[in-house]
């Protein structure tokens, strides 16, 4: 509920959004492999693969970012000289999105925005991807979207001591990734989600660890929605449902499997519902998603109206006249 000595109005809606899979039909780096004529399923193999290499040397990896490292790998042994941050950028725009995107983006807001105009309710996208940033800042979804998170990479590493090295730093990666800058697997996704519910990629005065009252976030959890695909992102899915917030899971309506992997999702409450990673006016994906910002958005016109009657008193108003009786004594006022 809002109040006046809050920080935040509450009025903004958020719907949060997985990429691979749920945006993109596939993994987003399939343009990149076919650039370098790589053979994508074994790439993959080898990375599905990793854990259990390392773990022989008694190393433990994260599964979800192994294919970083395995990327740099592939980039030092010249299987894909010169890849750079600018190429990922430009291999980005080869990357499909699924059917009704990026107008479904664009509709929902304008909904939103036209809907609730008196109340200044206004609906943000965000992408939250273990896939690269800078593929997805040039896919064609950019415009739409208030915010992506993913995993970057730095080409030319600072070197040692060069807080106070006076010469011009020795370049030492000709052009090319060397290093993961930012890697976000699938249970930071829920640091990133604690981040936009408390104003944090608004105000970088707000440290995401800080304490702030419910009513002081800017993005309350029930105003979110979560978009993925799959049993990754149930770390994000169980903050949403623990919070308040919905979580909704897409499948490819050609693949079996994924449509079984979703309803298991449903089945163990890990989410409200599933429908295919369809987002044209028509589908049942795009019209959940459109009801349920409805509904959302009615419950923070709700809250508002019932804030107002316990804060506002009534106005005075005029009284008919009196009757006086004929025996009643009369006062002087």
């Amino acid at each position: 509920m809002v109040d006046s000595d809050t920080l935040n109005h509450q009025h903004v809606v958020a719907c949060l959004w997985d990429f691979d899979k749920t945006l993109c039909p596939h993994y987003m780096q399939t343009p990149l492999f076919k650039h370098y004529g790589i053979d994508e399923d074994a790439f993959w193999d080898e990375v599905n693969n990793l854990p259990a290499y390392y773990a022989k040397q008694g190393i433990r990896m994260l599964p979800e970012i192994s294919y970083l490292n395995h990327m740099l790998s592939y980039v030092r042994l010249g299987l894909m000289k010169g890849l750079n941050n600018k190429l990922l950028f430009e291999l980005g725009k080869e990357v499909p999105l699924c059917p009704g995107l990026p107008d479904a983006f664009l509709k929902l807001k304008e909904f939103v925005a036209t809907t609730y105009a008196d109340y200044g309710i206004h609906l943000e996208h965000y992408i939250l991807s273990t896939g690269l940033k800078q593929m997805i800042l040039g896919s064609r979804i950019v415009p739409v979207v208030d915010g992506i998170y993913g995993s970057e990479f730095i080409e030319e590493a600072a070197q040692p001591h060069y807080l106070t090295q006076q010469d011009l730093p020795v370049k030492t990666s000709s052009g090319q990734i060397t290093q993961i800058a930012c890697p976000l697997d699938n249970t930071s996704k829920t640091r990133i989600i604690a981040e936009i519910n408390k104003g944090c990629n608004k105000n970088p005065l707000i440290n995401v660890n800080s304490f702030m009252a419910d009513v002081d976030r800017r993005v309350p959890f029930q105003n979110m929605i979560y978009t993925a695909d799959g049993p990754s992102d149930v770390p994000a899915f169980s903050v949403m449902r623990s919070k308040g917030g919905t979580a909704f899971a897409v499948y490819n309506p050609a693949n079996e499997a994924e449509f079984n992997q979703t309803d298991m999702l449903l089945q163990y409450r890990r989410v409200n519902a599933v429908g295919p990673a369809n987002y044209t006016p028509e589908s049942s994906t795009y019209r959940w998603i459109k009801l349920h910002l409805h509904q959302i958005c009615d419950r923070i016109v709700e809250d508002e109206s019932r804030l107002r009657s316990t804060r506002v008193g009534a106005s005075p108003k005029h009284l008919p006249p009196t009757k006086i009786s004929d025996n009643s004594p009369t006062e002087l006022l």
